[in-house]
């Protein structure tokens, strides 16, 4: 089986070149970056820009037919810069997932798998009953991230509906792990608590977080993303698929869970700064048919997550000698 991962440079790309490694897969690696934090496993790792056509049919190009293409490739980071950049989202990851989709069509290859996000849904209160894949619509993301996602899946579905090629979608609900981004604007909620966390001196200090701590979310260890990804795409189930952890906390909660796993008193200073929606509440229904759970819980991967950030953040303060 030949494999490849668009977007195999960052987080959840790296991790899931591992994982179909790990299944016996020969593996391609695509990014226009190399991986930052590891080396990667892929048999074939190629520096592509898939904003352009003729680099897409580059990537997917290869003795006989891939038969899986796995697109991960996106611009984005966390809220901060997903409401400083929109411009920059909106055109370059249209040019990616229109240009990809065409190439893999064009290719023969066996299945696609597009890597959407729960951004696509409408703000929620709290406690408000979960939300189905089908609840997407009447349409209304709260950012021109979610509004670009929405736009690709149709593009997806509308190539699987007239050229044959199989297409699975996934909804991302928010991803973290070692071997994420952790500074620079780019990086989720737990990375940037992890770091702000471990950047107080001492045993006890205060950090900055945007909002008043009320925010819900729900955190998806990348473990999990990573099976959850794989299951679908091995799969029958068409249409996109909500994947991510039923346990939900607010980012109060968030806060005082790096505390203790890092053994340090803690005393959030809410700031103003982008939240985005204040609940998340989604259906996990139709993954779960596949026998997908979610297996690691927050205080567990917030556990595995903090020491390498930890390291990370003491590697960039020690003195140059």
């Amino acid at each position: 089986m030949k494999a490849l991962v668009c977007g195999a440079g960052g987080f959840i790309g790296g991790h899931l070149v591992k994982r179909l490694k790990d299944d016996g897969y020969w593996v391609r690696g695509v990014d226009v970056k190399e991986p930052e934090f590891a080396e990667t496993e892929a048999d074939e790792f190629l520096l592509l820009d898939l904003r352009e056509p003729d680099q897409c049919a580059e990537a997917v190009t290869v003795d006989g037919n891939f038969d899986h293409v796995y697109q991960l490739a996106a611009d984005m980071g966390g809220m901060g810069f997903i409401h400083s950049a929109e411009c920059e989202i909106m055109r370059n990851n249209a040019f990616i997932n229109l240009s990809m989709v065409h190439a893999a069509s064009q290719a023969g290859v066996g299945r696609y798998f597009f890597s959407s996000s729960v951004c696509i849904y409408r703000d929620m209160e709290v406690e408000e009953p979960e939300l189905t894949e089908d609840d997407a619509y009447p349409a209304f993301p709260d950012n021109e991230y979610g509004w670009e996602k929405l736009y690709a899946e149709r593009v997806a579905q509308a190539y699987s509906r007239n050229t044959g090629l199989k297409v699975r979608i996934a909804r991302f609900q928010n991803c973290y792990g070692p071997q994420g981004t952790w500074r620079g604007g780019r990086e989720k909620a737990p990375a940037a608590i992890c770091r702000k966390v471990a950047e107080v001196p001492g045993q006890s200090g205060t950090i900055d977080v945007w909002g008043n701590g009320s925010a819900v979310r729900s955190y998806t260890y990348v473990s999990d993303m990573v099976d959850g990804i794989v299951r679908l795409t091995r799969s029958d189930v068409e249409g996109p698929v909500n994947i991510g952890s039923p346990e939900y906390v607010t980012v109060a909660e968030l806060v005082a869970t790096v505390a203790e796993v890092a053994g340090k008193d803690i005393e959030p200073r809410y700031i103003e700064g982008p939240v985005g929606v204040q609940s998340r509440n989604f259906s996990h229904a139709r993954i779960e048919s596949l026998g997908w759970r979610a297996e690691v819980s927050l205080r567990d991967g917030i556990a595995r997550t903090y020491p390498w950030i930890d390291d990370q953040v003491r590697e960039v303060s020690e003195p140059v000698p």
